[in-house]
């Protein structure tokens, strides 16, 4: 019985945090962590991407020169859109780090919503699944329970090791997204270059992966929880204490393909 009674206390506890993670903005995560990431950016990173950005468009207006037949046939007006798109580039730098915190606004928004639809109890409790445990253990013969204590026992020890899977899952993420967004004005500023935006791109989707990222936990959290409330009540304890290891092993693989999906699905690299 003490073997069985808290079981899965450790992974319900990440479980239900894991939710609570994934909802949060890089602001609420962790203010500290947040302030830091944004004074590197702003003092150190963007001075950075406008030395990028002064080259990408020096460059591109050499090439605007002298692409017209070696300064024959020149259009006044191709100086007039390189002039804009200087400007929007620097625009776009100088506000890097508020367009990165919308993209994640708006997940945290859809997560927000999506957690009131599809989130529910998604704990797993021994005593309220098989209700006359006790009983049924003090039915059996000693070789049956020390069969079944030494199942809970190993049982146990995965789910503390699945516990620091989810944790490194959730915590991961939001480290990852830090990193991320502190080198945002440098691939930023390649935007507005026809050669070199690709980089630009990529790096939004990349963060629109982050984003959609929580989004799919949520779902993952969702279909475990339905899966939780529908475990069969069954005489055969050993197999619901492997039916549930099993629903929590499921639950870790899919948290790990989160990120590979939602790269894949918006066609990030």
């Amino acid at each position: 019985m003490n073997n069985l009674t808290g079981l899965f206390d450790t992974v319900n506890e990440k479980v239900g945090d894991i939710s609570h993670q994934v909802g949060q903005t890089p602001a609420a995560w962790n203010s500290s962590v947040y302030n830091m990431i944004h004074t590197l950016s702003e003092n150190v990173i963007v001075p950075i991407a406008g030395l990028i950005l002064a080259f990408i468009m020096t460059l591109e207006f050499i090439q605007i020169i002298i692409e017209r037949n070696n300064l024959h046939d020149f259009e006044i007006s191709n100086i007039y859109k390189w002039m804009f798109k200087t400007a929007c580039a620097t625009l776009i730098v100088t506000n890097t780090w508020n367009i990165v915190m919308a993209v994640f606004d708006i997940s945290q928004s859809i997560v927000s919503d999506a957690s009131g639809i599809m989130v529910s109890d998604a704990t797993l409790n021994f005593e309220s699944l098989i209700p006359d445990l006790e009983a049924r253990l003090e039915a059996m013969e000693l070789g049956e329970l020390f069969g079944i204590w030494m199942q809970s026992f190993l049982v146990g020890i995965c789910m503390h090791v699945l516990t620091i899977c989810i944790f490194l899952i959730s915590f991961g993420r939001m480290i990852e997204i830090y990193i991320v967004t502190s080198v945002a004005p440098i691939p930023m500023a390649t935007m507005m270059n026809r050669e070199s935006s690709h980089m630009g791109q990529n790096y939004l989707k990349s963060l629109g992966a982050l984003g959609l990222q929580a989004f799919l936990i949520i779902i993952c959290v969702a279909i475990y929880a339905a899966l939780v409330q529908n475990i069969a009540v069954t005489s055969d304890i050993s197999y619901a204490i492997w039916t549930c290891m099993g629903y929590t092993v499921l639950l870790c693989f899919s948290l790990f393909k989160t990120g590979s999906l939602a790269k894949s699905l918006l066609g990030a690299h």
